[in-house]
């Protein structure tokens, strides 16, 4: 009976992902629980299970006495004891076993309980460690099945199953079973119950995570990515700089013949994109982060906290610049943080015109203003100059009608 015990716990822990010391301590105290449960008086209660050595023992410790027992729930005769063990004598301990076939009902259901209990405690533990060295990382997955109905996909990966669901895939891209497909771990779901992995192929970082591995320059720190923005499945912008003079950065990511960024770009279902390389410079970031386009100048327009500028570019690259459905812009925003107004050269030169002609006319307005004010100063002065004349007058008059 023995064997086949061990052989089921080395089952359930191969099932559950648990080592079968692990799985013996678990039922050892369901065990004692339920031996507990049908005798509350015994104080001792002893549950071996060894599976090295194939040892499982379940029983009651009773003090061996030499007189008749006071506690019969914790104590026994010398005599009754050596009916058990031969070899124990006054003082020392004698283990009368139980057989599973003793235990009351409701004890059974309660070890079971337990049992159940701890095993999914333990694994949820397992499972939470083994996800936190996962998170925010980017892992290898297998594609399982496609849920028909949702799109949903389920991966598995280190013996976990996994959802990516179908907002979370990339536009476009169709998985087929038996792939394999790299995903970022964004989170872990439902912690507290039964935890899994939130994962996504969408997530900027993914898009960096994927340079790491194929840049051995950006993976040691010697190329520094500074910002990524992207629109799945069509086109990503990631600014790079080198902390080494003698390192292009830019070169470093394309690698020989284009080899690492196209490893990139198929992992991605063919998503383009853009390296652009990093300045402290607003100016220069942006113009950078606009190409393909030529850009003739940025102007920064930025008031109070939002960072705004005006990005002039060629009359006939102003639809390169903008992209299709604004898409370049867009992702140009996203990359360097500012809202960013596109003009062509000839707008811009009219809008320069529009806002000297306004400048003009609001000088023009103030010297008027001016002037009225220091008419209206002057015509006050006037009246009050005249008011003191005549009420001096007046005095000096009294002063002479007085005299008279």
């Amino acid at each position: 009976m023995n064997s086949e015990f061990f052989e089921a716990l080395k089952l359930m822990g191969e099932e559950n992902g648990i080592n079968a010391e692990d799985i013996a301590e678990i039922i050892k105290q369901g065990i004692s629980r339920a031996i507990k449960k049908d005798n509350p008086g015994c104080d001792n209660i002893r549950v071996e299970i060894d599976p090295d050595n194939g040892i499982f023992e379940m029983g009651i410790l009773k003090l061996v006495v030499d007189d008749e027992p006071l506690d019969d729930n914790n104590e026994i005769n010398i005599d009754e004891a050596r009916t058990i063990d031969p070899d124990c004598h006054v003082g020392s301990m004698c283990l009368i076993s139980v057989s599973p076939e003793a235990f009351g009902r409701v004890a059974v259901q309660n070890a079971k309980q337990q049992i159940k209990h701890e095993l999914k405690t333990r694994e949820r533990e397992r499972m939470l460690e083994q996800f936190k060295g996962k998170l925010y990382e980017c892992v290898t997955a297998k594609v399982e099945r496609i849920e028909g109905r949702t799109g949903n996909a389920v991966l598995s990966f280190d013996k976990s199953e996994v959802y990516l669901v179908h907002q979370e895939q990339i536009p476009g891209e169709v998985l087929r079973v038996g792939d394999m497909v790299k995903i970022y771990v964004v989170g872990i779901v439902n912690p507290e119950k039964k935890p899994t992995l939130k994962i996504s192929r969408t997530h900027r970082d993914l898009v960096k995570r994927l340079f790491e591995n194929e840049v051995p320059e950006i993976a040691d720190g010697v190329v520094e990515v500074m910002g990524i923005s992207r629109v799945p499945g069509s086109r990503s912008k990631i600014a790079v700089r080198s902390k080494d003079k003698n390192v292009d950065a830019l070169g470093a990511c394309i690698g020989p013949r284009k080899s690492r960024i196209s490893a990139i770009v198929n992992e991605l279902n063919g998503e383009k994109i853009d390296i652009i390389t990093y300045s402290d410079v607003p100016e220069e970031f942006i113009a950078a982060a606009i190409a393909p386009a030529q850009v003739l100048h940025v102007d920064i327009t930025t008031q109070g906290e939002t960072r705004s500028c005006r990005v002039v570019v060629p009359e006939n690259q102003l639809s390169l610049a903008i992209g299709n459905k604004g898409q370049n812009a867009r992702l140009a925003a996203g990359l360097t943080g500012y809202k960013i107004d596109i003009l062509s050269d000839t707008k811009y030169a009219e809008i320069l015109e529009e806002e000297k002609k306004a400048a003009k006319q609001a000088a023009e307005r103030s010297v008027e203003t001016d002037v009225e004010n220091a008419e209206e100063q002057a015509v006050e002065t006037d009246v009050e100059n005249a008011s003191e004349t005549a009420v001096q007058t007046e005095t000096e008059t009294s002063g002479e009608n007085d005299n008279a």
